[in-house]
């Protein structure tokens, strides 16, 4: 886990990738998430990442541009798992999308 903080942006006022994807295996129920903050392709990683690692996720995608993270579960996931993850990533949990 992480224990980086966003203030913003993590790369400042540039772009540095666009889409972060973390696939695991099967797919159940997909959630659209709204997230403020992400920028870049890192922030993408960093929420998919802390994302992922809860249980039951079998993927992930984060998009910069748009705000929105599309997990992919065995079974719905507790709103509140989600934004503890995305909190431990550095970003905000808006709600859904």
């Amino acid at each position: 886990m992480t224990t980086e903080t966003n203030t913003g942006s993590c790369c400042g006022s540039h772009s540095c990738g666009s889409e972060a994807t973390v696939d695991v295996q099967g797919v159940g129920v997909t959630t659209v998430y709204k997230v403020s903050g992400m920028t870049c392709g890192h922030c993408e990683g960093a929420v998919s990442q802390e994302i992922s690692a809860l249980d039951g996720v079998t993927a992930v995608k984060a998009v910069a541009d748009t705000g929105e993270v599309t997990v992919s579960s065995a079974a719905p996931l507790d709103e509140e798992a989600v934004r503890a993850a995305v909190d431990e990533a550095g970003y905000e949990l808006v709600g859904r999308a």
